[in-house]
């Protein structure tokens, strides 16, 4: 069997041995080489050609090499030096062995040899040869091309004379190492040449030269150009980068900065980003972008200082034209390169006299214009110009910008829909919480929200409620999660409290309530499909200035801290009670004296979690700047925020209700036991009127009077014993109140023409400012207020 080769193919003594160890191929070299014909060989073992008759022992692996002696046609033994690969099976071809050897060529070269020369001075690659004195011996045609110079100019001069930069030196320094350890070295570098136009990637492959002494006489440098993999490498990196680099936060601007950051000065000079405004279009971008587009700059980045590119500044506004770069790629979709050589922008910078003159006197030679796209809407567009790099955009910058710009875009729109949410989320939230705190009797108070710096809006919430009898109630919550849907739980909390306040239930009945509230509101979101169940904390206190006690309770919620004249701030130790949203579970309440002047803080865990910093060491924080001396709560807020929060941002919202308590002097009150006979009730409307004359309130006798002979005569008529007559003015309000220890509540009802009683409770409700009922451990209470006006005073 033999094969056809275009060249002389008795120079190789070559043999193909089957699977099966028979030889299968003998070509003229294996002839010539042992003497046997093909004929005669072929199709009889292999194994029979061997000198040694002994069994021989197969090679493994995919290739063998080795000495063995061979028979020849003559009887004679030849010692052949083989090299035999193992050809695996493929497309039904059994797999064998393939063996060879060279028949010329074994002997050293020739002194006038051409080939020898040939070697170094024709090789593709360029190839230097330097001296021991790392002097330039001889290089080879692609050498002289890279250097820019022939041979016998340079002949003699050292790599960093040749090349004339920074980086020769360093390519001579690594020469040094190879010739004083004698071991070859691989340095990369980026460069321009004396033979080149623009920078280049090179891996210098230095080696020593050593004579047949075996010693270093000089080094030969192989320079390969690997910019294509270089500009690869930098492209790949460029991208990792960029995935780390942008959208480090939820802020637009932000976002828009680090792109063009990001694209200085790797891809271009100067980039521009200019952003569409969702507000002109209904608070989204449009499906479908028209020219003339009006555009707002979100950032721009230059490779010299101080921006003196800029045409237009950060947050203003300009209208571009179909003829612009900007409005072309964003109408057309795609991205748009331009050249000042070519005429692309003539047009533009015609229209645009001032753009024309920066790119005239920056010597800006090409644009490309990348449209910002994601969810297929486009949101803007980045414009990269080159004026100090001389090469135009090519292809590969194209598909980079593209890469880059995408994953900015993607960015983009999650800050820009963030900040949406955000802002929907904030307005919701400024509706619901009080925007101011009622001024009353009982306590001055102040307070203070933040929303979380990357979470967003949440659900926490504080409030300050009047309630009957000069009393006010406090609550602060927290509902869990972020975002519109915490907002929006949180108002209904929030109204929920305030409606269970109004009818004057104890904090654990409230709290009790409330829980019921957060189970339906977590069922109703399990039935609509929303994700997650509600759950919330909370702390309610009340406290009445008269007895100066305060009641207290807490569903899962941080506890208060009080702060007592002259005292240190502790933290109240008041039952912890279940989140609300569990059920089932009781609160407790707890009661206390607060002395007049009394400061108590109530807040959201907001406030003292930290990643810093344990809870211990964030009370202790509290404290302190509770303890700070100051007469301002506006003032004692400050303080606690900038303690805990010194750059002014909290990983979860923040809620704070700062207090101080007053106290009602005695003289402010009065009390009256009333005996069960309706006609004792006129010695008791004397005295009343006695009293507001002693308080100089005698403008409202006479509206006082009948208000307290309707609810007294109803308590005598309808209530049980005792029964308790209480007065209580400040300086706007005059109460009346009524107790006894029936737990009937009263109401009003319409009486008949002909009816003889019905109507005391319809008049009080005309006569006076508010009124209603109470319900207490003893029974229940009617009150009603009366305005005090500047002549009641």
């Amino acid at each position: 069997m033999s094969r056809v080769y275009p060249f002389d193919d008795a120079a190789t003594a070559r043999a193909v041995i089957g699977h099966d160890g028979t030889l299968v191929e003998w070509n003229e070299g294996a002839r010539r080489l042992l003497g046997h014909p093909a004929d005669a060989v072929l199709g009889r073992p292999a194994a029979e050609l061997l000198a040694d008759a002994g069994t021989p022992v197969p090679p493994t692996g995919p290739r063998w090499t080795g000495t063995v002696g061979l028979r020849h046609r003559d009887g004679r033994t030849v010692l052949v030096w083989l090299l035999a690969h193992h050809r695996p099976p493929h497309d039904e071809h059994p797999g064998d062995w393939l063996v060879v050897t060279p028949l010329t060529g074994t002997g050293p070269p020739a002194a006038d040899d051409p080939l020898t020369e040939a070697g170094l001075i024709q090789s593709p690659c360029p190839v230097a040869v330097y001296d021991d004195r790392l002097r330039l011996r001889r290089m080879n045609e692609a050498m002289a091309g890279v250097v820019g110079l022939p041979e016998e100019r340079v002949r003699g001069l050292r790599l960093a004379e040749i090349g004339g930069r920074p980086q020769s030196e360093e390519l001579e320094e690594s020469m040094l190492r190879v010739l004083a350890s004698g071991r070859p070295l691989d340095v990369q570098t980026f460069t321009r040449t004396g033979g080149e136009d623009r920078a280049h990637a090179w891996l210098a492959s230095m080696a020593p030269v050593r004579d047949p002494a075996g010693r270093v006489r000089g080094v030969c440098l192989a320079a390969h150009d690997i910019t294509d993999n270089h500009r690869a490498r930098q492209r790949l990196q460029l991208l990792n980068e960029a995935s780390v680099r942008i959208g480090t936060t939820l802020d637009v601007t932000r976002t828009a900065q680090e792109l063009a950051d990001m694209c200085v000065p790797v891809l271009a000079d100067f980039v521009t980003i200019d952003l569409l405004d969702p507000q002109e279009y209904g608070g989204e971008p449009p499906a479908r972008i028209t020219a003339p587009v009006r555009l707002r700059r979100a950032a721009h980045q230059s490779v010299l200082p101080d921006l003196p590119e800029v045409v237009v500044q950060p947050g203003t506004t300009e209208e571009y034209p179909a003829l612009s770069p900007q409005a072309d790629s964003m109408t057309a979709g795609r991205t748009i390169t331009a050249s000042l050589s070519a005429g692309d922008l003539d047009q533009w910078l015609a229209w645009h006299p001032v753009r024309g003159e920066r790119v005239r006197l920056y010597g800006i030679h090409s644009s490309m214009s990348v449209p910002i796209q994601a969810r297929g809407l486009t949101l803007g567009v980045a414009v990269l110009t080159r004026h100090r790099r001389p090469d135009p955009f090519t292809a590969d910058d194209v598909l980079l910008a593209e890469e880059i710009t995408a994953r900015a875009a993607v960015c983009i729109d999650n800050a820009r829909r963030y900040s949406r949410e955000r802002e929907t989320a904030l307005a919701l939230q400024r509706s619901l919480l009080p925007r101011s705190l009622p001024r009353t009797a009982a306590l001055d108070a102040s307070s203070r929200y933040l929303p979380a710096a990357r979470a967003g809006v949440g659900g926490d919430w504080f409030d300050v409620i009047p309630l009957s009898g000069l009393r006010v109630a406090m609550v602060v919550g927290d509902v869990v999660g972020h975002g519109i849907q915490a907002s929006a739980t949180m108002g209904r909390l929030r109204t929920a409290v305030r409606t269970l306040a109004d009818i004057d239930l104890a904090p654990d009945e409230l709290l009790t309530h409330l829980d019921d509230l957060v189970l339906r509101l977590s069922e109703d979101a399990g039935a609509e499909g929303s994700p997650g169940e509600v759950g919330a904390t909370c702390l309610y206190a009340v406290y009445d200035p008269v007895s100066r006690r305060c009641a207290l309770a807490r569903a899962g919620h941080p506890p208060p801290v009080l702060l007592r004249p002259g005292g240190r701030p502790q933290q109240l130790d008041l039952p912890a009670g279940p989140p609300l949203g569990l059920g089932g579970l009781p609160f407790e309440s707890t009661e206390v004296d607060l002395p007049e002047g009394t400061v108590l803080a109530l807040y959201t865990d907001g406030l003292v979690q930290s990643r810093e910093r344990d809870l211990d060491a964030s009370r202790e924080l509290l404290h302190r700047a509770l303890g700070r001396d100051t007469d301002s709560l506006d003032e004692a807020c400050d303080f606690v925020l900038h303690a805990l929060l010194p750059g002014g941002a909290a990983p979860d919202d923040v809620a704070l209700l700062l207090a101080r308590t007053r106290g009602l002097p005695a003289s402010q009150v009065a009390t009256w036991d009333i005996p069960a006979d309706p006609a004792l009730v006129a010695p008791i409307r004397k005295q009343v009127v006695d009293q507001l004359d002693a308080w100089s309130l005698s403008e409202a006798t006479f509206t006082a009077e009948l208000v307290v002979s309707e609810l007294v005569t109803n308590a005598i008529r309808y209530g049980a014993r005792p029964i308790r007559l209480r007065l209580i003015h400040d300086a706007t309000t005059l109460i009346c109140e009524v107790s006894d220890t029936s737990h009937t509540a009263p109401h009003l009802r319409r009486a008949k023409t002909f009816d003889e009683g019905g109507r005391g409770l319809l008049l009080v409700a005309q006569l006076t400012q508010r009124w209603g009922s109470r319900h207490t451990p003893e029974g229940k209470t009617i009150w009603a207020e009366l305005p005090l006006y500047e002549e009641d005073r």
